[in-house]
């Protein structure tokens, strides 16, 4: 598959964690949030076979999602989160990809059901 504009033809919403404050514990306490507009992503579901063969087979869906590299994509951290048709998933990695690093591939892995 050519890898253009036209091939993101799916939305995705990034979400970050917003600090309120802290609870007794001192753990960091707050919410989810939507982190900017949705954009505009490709989806690639990785297949049984990439999965096994990179010894990944547990009861996870790994996912990878790529959308035009910009300030607002390259600001995209790994502690961010993915919503794609309703599901939430966790950022594994991110990288450039080619043609001419015009766009970004987040890899994202959820143990909800696909």
């Amino acid at each position: 598959m050519v890898l253009n504009a036209g091939s993101l033809n799916r939305r995705i919403q990034i979400r970050r964690f917003v600090r309120t404050g802290t609870d007794p514990y001192g753990s960091p306490t707050g919410d989810w949030e939507d982190h900017g507009s949705p954009i505009f992503a490709r989806r690639r579901d990785v297949s049984d076979a990439e999965r096994i063969s990179g010894g990944a087979w547990d009861n996870v869906q790994v996912t990878r999602f790529v959308i035009r590299a910009s300030a607002f994509g390259r600001g995209i951290a790994r502690s961010d989160k993915l919503v794609h048709e309703g599901i939430t998933f966790v950022i594994d990695g991110i990288k450039e990809v080619p043609p001419g690093r015009a766009f970004l591939e987040i890899t994202a892995i959820t143990s909800e059901s696909p």
